[in-house]
């Protein structure tokens, strides 16, 4: 019995060694990413992102490439590369900084489906439009050129730039606003102030449209500028 229990008491710290080895092996390899959560990520942050969007928006995030092997991050951050938009086919960016610093890259597409404005009739060049030359359409914006008119207040009363077929979709860059001020027209110019208004006389020395800045001349040789108003009123606010 007692050498027995010599043998047992020799080998119990080899078997705790070994216990402590398996443990503490360092040529274990390290925890690796989940990549399906940084596609959750992604998506995440998209939807953060397009919240003030207007109409209906659809995200769908590719998955990450599942042949990427990351070391695994406790806090993965996403981002938007510069010069990336928000709807459209775009990129999406993940990075992590500890404990082992990696970047990568995942594709994304975003719908925004909402109302915007075509015509109803063909426009000639120089033509103000009217309630009746326009129309609502319903549509994904994001296969549409940027700076598409959604509002029919953004329209009604401007001038068209170009001649437009009866349902293209109007742009801000095919509108104009009307002039009201002429260069070389009789204006009013009205200061306003704390307590005043002072109305004078002046002679309009640039074409300015409705909320333009724009320069006159008064009877006494001053040059003024001011905010263009409509019935020829240059307004000055101090």
């Amino acid at each position: 019995m007692k050498s027995f229990l010599k043998a047992l008491l020799l080998l119990l710290p080899i078997f705790g060694l070994s216990a402590l080895a398996q443990t503490t092996d360092p040529t274990a390899a390290p925890p690796r990413q989940d990549l399906a959560a940084l596609q959750k990520i992604a998506e995440q942050f998209m939807k953060i992102q397009t919240t003030g969007l207007s109409g209906t928006v659809n995200i769908a995030v590719e998955p990450v490439d599942n042949r990427l092997n990351l070391a695994a991050c406790p806090s993965p951050q996403a981002f938007m590369p510069n010069g990336g938009r928000l709807w459209g086919k775009t990129t999406i960016g993940i990075k992590c900084t500890a404990p082992a610093p990696w970047t990568v890259y995942v594709r994304a597409t975003v719908q925004v489906i909402a109302d915007y404005i075509v015509t109803s009739t063909p426009l000639a060049q120089g033509q103000v439009i009217g309630p009746n030359d326009i129309t609502h359409v319903k549509g994904d914006l994001s296969n549409l050129p940027n700076g598409i008119v959604t509002e029919e207040s953004q329209a009604i009363g401007r001038i068209a730039n170009m001649s437009l077929a009866a349902g293209a979709p109007l742009r801000q860059d095919a509108l104009r606003s009307n002039r009201v001020v002429q260069q070389g027209q009789a204006v009013r110019v009205v200061s306003t102030g704390p307590g005043f208004q002072i109305t004078t006389e002046g002679r309009a020395m640039t074409n300015a449209s409705e909320g333009q800045m724009a320069q006159a001349k008064t009877p006494t040789g001053q040059v003024v500028s001011g905010i263009a108003k409509a019935g020829g009123i240059v307004e000055i606010n101090y």
